[in-house]
C-alpha cells in the first residue's frame, strides 16, 4: 500500500526561558563564595570585563547608565517558578539538560529540600503545608512534629477544613525527596523508605524489609538467635541481610550539615544605630566590576568588522552579568529587610523572641513566588551583633495558634535555658518542662519537648542526673 506524504499545521504553546533570565535566577542562588568564582571565570572569559580595587555593589549599578543596555529591562524577572526555568531547559530543544546535582551542592538541607519543592509541582495549598513539613525536618532528616500539631498550626494560617490526611498526603510525597530517608517520622520508617527506593531484584530485599518492620529492636539488641528463628536464616544469610540494612543512612539529613563550610561570607549587615535597625548590604561581600573603557571606546567605531562584532557579543554578555548581579542585589536587600523586619525582637532579645516565619509570609509581603524567597534565603548570610546567621534561620514553624502562637525556634531556645538553669541533681523530666512552659503561657505536648531536646542533643533528664 503506497503512503502518502501530508503537511499538517499545529498549533501550541511552549515556555521559553531567555538565558539571560537563567542566569539572574542562577546568580540569585549561588552563596557569595561561589557568586566570586562565578565572576573569576567571567572575568578570565571576558575581555569587556575588569575588577577595580574597591568591593560593594555600587560597581554593578553602571550597567543601567549607557546607551548599550537599552534593550536590558529595568526589572529582570527572577521572580519566576523554578520549574520555569527547567521545563523548557529538557522540552525537546535541543538544550542540555540542567545538573541537578550540581546546582543542589552545598546547600542546607532544609535549602535543598526546598529548592526540590520548587520543582514539583505541588499547587498551592499543598506548597504551604510542604513547607510546614520542610520547617519541623531537624538536621538528621527526620520530621519533628506530630502531624495534628502541622494540621493545628495550619488551620491557625487560614487553611480551613486541612485534615491530618491531607498532611500525611503531602508528606507521603515529600518523601520521595533526595535524601532518600528524609521526612522520616522514626528510624524505621527512615530505613524503610530507603530500602523502597532499591531496586526490586536486590538480593534478600524482602528479608530486609520484614526484619526493619517487625523486629528492628532485636536488631539493636543483637539478638540474633531471636532474628534466626522468626525470620527462618541461617547464620550466613541472616548475615548478608544485615549487611544490607546497616549500609542504610540512619541520619539521611546529617551530610548536609557536615558538608557545610565554616567559613561565610555575610551578605548583609544588621546595625543599629539612633534612628533604629538598619539592614544593608555588605560593602565587602564582591568585587566591583565595570565595563573595560578602552574596549568600549573601540566599538564607537561601528563598523561590521568581525573583531568588532566579537567586542560587541562581549559588551553585551557583560551588561547582562552586571544587571543580574544588580538585580541579585536588590533582590537580597528587599528580601533581607522583610525577614528581619518580621525578627527584629530576636535581635533585641535572643532566640527566645524569635516568631513563627514560613515562606509564604515573606513571599506575600513583598510580591515574590515562595521559590524566589527559598533560592533567596538559601546560603545568604547575615551578620548581627548576636552572630552570623543563614537567613533561612529566621523561618521556622508554628507551634500553637492565635495570640498563643510560637516559634518553634524560639520554644528550643527556652528549653534549652531552662535545663541549663536546672538544679544538678534534679534534672527536669519532659513533663516538668512542659508545666513550666505552659506558666509561660507556652502549650506544648510532652512528646514535642522530647522530640525538641533530643534534636538538641540533650540527654534525658534520667541521663543528665547520672552525669551531674
Amino acid at each position: 500500500m503506497a503512503m502518502k506524504a501530508s503537511l499538517q499545521l499545529r498549533v501550541g504553546t511552549q515556555l521559553t526561558m531567555p538565558p539571560q533570565l537563567q542566569q539572574a535566577i542562577a546568580l540569585l542562588q549561588l552563596s557569595t563564595l561561589d557568586l566570586r568564582q562565578e565572576i573569576q571565570q567571567a572575568l578570565e572569559a571576558n575581555p569587556m570585563l575588569e575588577m577595580e580595587d574597591e568591593f560593594g555593589e555600587q560597581a554593578v549599578s553602571e550597567a543601567a547608565d549607557d546607551d548599550w543596555a537599552s534593550d536590558i529591562p529595568d526589572e529582570l524577572a527572577v521572580d519566576s517558578d523554578w520549574t520555569d526555568t527547567f521545563q523548557d531547559a529538557g522540552s525537546g530543544s535541543g538544550g542540555e539538560a540542567p545538573d541537578f546535582e550540581r546546582q543542589a551542592a552545598g546547600q542546607s538541607l532544609q535549602g535543598h529540600l526546598a529548592w526540590q519543592l520548587a520543582m514539583s509541582g505541588l499547587d498551592e495549598r499543598e506548597t504551604r503545608i510542604a513547607e510546614s513539613l520542610i520547617d519541623a525536618v531537624n538536621g538528621d532528616g527526620y520530621l519533628e512534629q506530630s502531624l495534628d500539631e502541622l494540621r493545628d498550626g495550619l488551620r491557625t494560617q487560614g487553611l480551613e477544613g486541612l485534615a491530618t490526611r491531607e498532611v500525611e498526603g503531602v508528606l507521603l510525597r515529600l518523601q520521595q525527596f533526595e535524601p532518600t530517608g528524609v521526612f522520616a517520622r522514626d528510624l524505621r520508617e527512615c530505613l524503610l523508605l530507603q530500602l523502597a527506593a532499591l531496586p526490586q531484584d536486590t538480593p534478600l530485599l524482602p528479608q530486609a524489609r520484614r526484619l526493619v518492620r517487625q523486629f528492628l529492636e532485636a536488631l539493636a539488641g543483637n539478638d540474633q538467635r531471636l532474628l534466626k528463628r522468626r525470620l527462618g536464616l541461617d547464620d550466613a544469610v541472616l548475615d548478608e541481610v544485615i549487611a544490607l540494612i546497616r549500609g542504610l543512612d540512619p541520619r539521611p539529613g546529617s551530610a548536609f550539615a557536615a558538608g557545610d563550610s565554616d567559613y561565610v561570607i555575610p551578605d548583609l549587615i544588621a546595625r543599629h544605630s539612633e534612628q533604629g535597625w538598619r539592614i544593608e548590604l555588605n560593602p565587602e561581600a564582591l568585587p566591583r566590576l565595570r565595563i573595560q573603557p578602552d574596549y568600549a571606546a573601540l566599538i564607537k567605531r561601528a563598523d561590521k568588522s568581525q573583531d568588532n562584532q566579537f567586542l560587541k557579543d562581549h559588551l553585551q554578555e557583560a551588561r547582562w552579568l552586571l544587571k543580574s548581579l544588580t538585580s541579585r542585589n536588590d533582590t537580597l536587600l528587599r528580601v533581607g529587610r522583610e525577614v528581619m523586619a518580621r525578627q527584629l525582637d530576636f535581635l533585641e532579645r535572643g532566640e527566645e523572641a524569635m516568631k513563627p516565619l514560613i515562606l509564604a509570609d515573606i513571599a506575600q509581603a513583598v510580591e515574590m513566588h515562595e521559590s524566589t524567597i527559598s533560592r533567596v534565603t538559601t546560603q545568604k548570610f547575615i551578620h548581627t551583633p548576636r552572630g552570623v546567621f543563614e537567613l533561612k534561620f529566621f523561618f521556622s514553624s508554628q507551634v500553637g495558634g492565635g495570640d498563643d502562637a510560637h516559634s518553634s525556634t524560639a520554644i528550643r531556645a527556652r528549653i534549652r535555658k531552662l535545663i541549663q538553669e536546672e538544679p544538678p541533681r534534679k534534672p527536669l523530666s519532659d513533663s516538668r518542662l512542659v508545666d513550666l512552659l505552659a506558666e509561660e503561657g507556652i502549650e506544648v505536648a510532652r512528646r514535642t519537648v522530647a522530640k525538641y531536646r533530643e534534636a538538641m542533643h540533650i540527654p534525658s533528664s534520667s541521663q543528665r542526673k547520672r552525669l551531674a
